[in-house]
């Protein structure tokens, strides 16, 4: 009789599975739908309407009224009696998240000044080489990458847990955002400005500069995005 075998805890003949494929439909629809609301694709105080969403997503409406609830609780949209769901996203709003966003990403950055390795802060001078070398390619989508490496890294430096999971639901800016703001050579080379400072704080271990600069980065970041966003939007 032939004996029967396990698979090894750790087989390297199986592939993990790509944690995107992960999440639920409800949790693509509820990003898909955050984004475009908190980059200003729809106006302040605007209905919309289930049906429409489901079409345009080419989904059912089980998802959307799903990714609306779970928005309404973020305080992002409000469901009325006879007039349906409202954005009530607004730059008021958005400046309180910037602000959350600031005082976060500017505790995890002083944590990562106090935690930082060696090998990390090897790999975090390499993003900021590179961030150079991007900046004067302009190449946008580079940035844009390095840039959310940038800030990965310095969370993982930080070694935070709760701030970590406070910090995910202050990301607001989605690619097409980035893109408008890394198009601008002026707004290339402040950032490059900001992050080499940031960069350059943590691996001395300074932790009070790191928490300043990077409060002020996001802050000052922030008010471009408000630009972006609300610029010629009458809120009503």
């Amino acid at each position: 009789m032939r004996e029967e075998t396990e698979l090894a805890p750790h087989d390297d003949r199986i592939e993990k599975l790509d944690p995107r494929f992960l999440t639920t439909l409800r949790d693509h629809v509820h990003r898909t739908l955050r984004s475009a609301i908190l980059s200003g694709r729809f106006g302040v105080n605007e209905r919309v309407n289930e049906r429409q969403l489901a079409e345009q997503l080419g989904v059912s409406t089980t998802p959307i009224k799903e990714a609306l609830r779970q928005l309404e609780t973020e305080g992002l949209v409000e469901t009325l009696p006879r007039r349906g769901v409202l954005i009530r996203f607004n730059s008021g709003w958005a400046e309180e998240m910037i602000l959350a966003r600031a005082a976060l990403e500017s505790m995890i950055a002083h944590l990562a000044a106090k935690r930082l390795t060696k090998p990390a802060a090897a790999e975090l001078q390499t993003t900021i080489n590179l961030m150079m070398e991007a900046t004067k390619a302009g190449g946008a989508d580079d940035l844009i990458a390095l840039n959310e490496k940038f800030h990965d890294q310095i969370h993982i430096a930080s070694q935070c847990q709760y701030l970590a999971r406070m910090i995910e639901r202050q990301q607001f800016y989605d690619a097409s955002i980035r893109r408008v703001i890394h198009s601008d050579p002026a707004e290339r080379e402040i950032a490059l400005n900001e992050h080499s400072a940031i960069a350059a704080a943590i691996i001395s271990g300074d932790t009070d500069t790191s928490e300043r600069a990077m409060r002020d980065h996001v802050v000052r970041s922030g008010e471009t995005y408000l630009k972006i966003v609300f610029k010629n939007k009458r809120e009503v």
